[in-house]
């Protein structure tokens, strides 16, 4: 095992080579890789004494019930402190009762899984850095300065001010 002292250790050029590939990880996956490339390791941090989590059925991701949104102003102002709530302590929740229908949201998931899956060189020509852009496909939107790389693909979509024009978007979404 190589040192995260290691002089040798081009972390940089490793990080572009695997962006100019605009392959992500899946890009890695169906290449065959059997380990997993340095610049995914967290680098380890010896003055963080937090014991690992044992129980991790003891944290439940918060979720927000919106079905009473419109029943009255104390409904609404508990689900508002509830996203508060879990904004400020979790980052994220869930969310049921929304209103959006199942096949919407199974077409929405088809559509995701349609474009990971798809041909590379037809996801490449969707690659950008340009977050200018309404639609745009990459690994990490901090891949050159946060200390670990994600396992994971990503892509983004501006739907505000303004909806991408049809042409804007890969054909798995249409």
């Amino acid at each position: 095992m190589v040192s995260a002292c290691d002089s040798s250790y081009d972390r940089t050029s490793e990080l572009k080579a695997f962006d100019d590939t605009k392959a992500g990880v899946k890009g890695l996956v169906d290449a065959g890789i059997t380990r997993v490339p340095r610049i995914f390791h967290n680098p380890r941090d010896d003055s963080d004494n937090t014991p690992p989590v044992a129980d991790e059925g003891k944290f439940r991701i918060p979720v927000i019930d919106l079905e009473d949104v419109h029943k009255g102003p104390p409904e609404r102002k508990e689900i508002v402190d509830g996203v508060r709530n879990a904004s400020e302590t979790w980052g994220f929740f869930a969310v049921v009762n929304h209103g959006i229908p199942a096949d919407v949201l199974g077409g929405m998931k088809d559509g995701v899984r349609g474009f990971f899956e798809q041909d590379a060189e037809l996801k490449k020509q969707h690659f950008s850095r340009d977050y200018t852009r309404k639609f745009g496909y990459n690994s990490n939107f901090d891949l050159f300065c946060a200390p670990s790389a994600n396992w994971r693909d990503t892509f983004s979509c501006v739907m505000a001010p303004g909806s991408p024009r049809p042409e804007e978007l890969p054909a798995a979404f249409r």
